[in-house]
């Protein structure tokens, strides 16, 4: 699998966007068709609060303005992040989403625990994209998809109408995500939706956007963004604001750019770069990159790529089976 490379200038062809009545654009995930919000609602932000009907008020707040894309995964804030989602989905919210979630776990026994355990959580029957977390190490992919791995646990729950459709995630290397979109291939499985950080200084240092970008697009495979303000770092550092952050993400040809909100005033922003957006011209995406790459350093701004600190996985190996 040979990766195509994008120049600075000539980005991919943003996706056809169409508009719902509360001003949210909504793309297609890739070959599945379903059409999701421009922004997603990251999972690990919420249970940062301390009341949980603040996080019920956030996930339902969102909802109501448009956003269908729900993040989550089985290890966020030890299970409260779904717990919580799962009170917000009740009252009819659930049919009104677009609901992923992550396990970690990579054997086939530990997978197929997690997914349980997410489904009571969630307080569903279905979860409509399962991806599996954080494929960091280039042993991952062939546990995943060996003899005994998760994806037959992932498998199996589709055929018993548990999960729709899979994907996978990963912050670490794109190299890492090539093994696993090859070993898949390799297997005769395509995988629906990939997660992986897009931000401004991606593009710089070890780019998953200019080595994973094209091979989901020739293969059809749903793109989500993570990461668009590399936490906060960049906005702090005033090299670039959230907006234009989140408006070069949404100007890449992503389905969704996850981002996340642990108050209603950082929602109501994400809210707001969405329904202004437009994609960025040329020379708008070539300015904000020859203003950024004076600070990239050696992915001093996305220190998941090369510390350990966001590698939950590293730090609890028991999850992983």
């Amino acid at each position: 699998m040979k990766p195509q490379e994008f120049s600075d200038q000539s980005p991919a062809q943003v996706p056809e966007t169409s508009m719902s009545k509360s001003g949210m654009p909504y793309r297609t995930l890739g070959r599945t068709g379903e059409k999701v919000s421009i922004v997603g609602l990251g999972g690990a932000h919420i249970g940062f609060q301390e009341d949980e009907n603040d996080s019920i008020q956030i996930i339902r707040t969102a909802i109501d303005n448009g956003i269908n894309f729900m993040d989550n995964s089985w290890d966020y804030n030890d299970g409260a992040s779904e717990i919580r989602m799962g009170k917000a989905l009740r009252d009819g919210y659930r049919s009104k989403v677009f609901l992923m979630t992550k396990i970690d776990g990579q054997t086939k026994k530990a997978a197929a625990k997690q997914l349980d355990e997410c489904l009571q959580r969630l307080q569903t029957d279905t979860i409509d994209l399962l991806q599996f977390h954080e494929v960091i190490r280039m042993s991952d992919p062939d546990r995943i998809l060996g003899p005994g791995g998760a994806l037959e646990a992932a498998l199996e729950a589709k055929k018993a109408g548990k999960v729709r459709y899979i994907g996978f995630t990963g912050h670490k290397s794109p190299d890492i995500h090539l093994k696993m979109l090859q070993t898949a291939l390799n297997d005769g499985f395509r995988f629906d939706a990939v997660q992986m950080p897009l931000n401004v200084m991606d593009a710089h240092y070890n780019s998953f956007e200019k080595r994973i970008l094209p091979v989901l697009l020739e293969n059809n495979i749903g793109v989500l963004g993570m990461k668009p303000l590399c936490n906060g770092l960049i906005c702090r550092s005033g090299i670039a604001t959230a907006v234009e952050c989140l408006h070069y993400a949404m100007s890449l040809p992503t389905s969704a750019v996850i981002t996340g909100c642990n108050s209603l005033p950082l929602l109501q922003q994400a809210l707001e770069a969405a329904r202004s957006f437009r994609p960025m011209s040329d020379e708008q995406r070539s300015a904000l990159l020859a203003r950024t790459a004076k600070e990239v350093g050696e992915g001093d701004y996305e220190p998941w790529k090369n510390g350990t600190a966001y590698d939950a996985t590293s730090r609890n190996p028991h999850w992983l089976g």
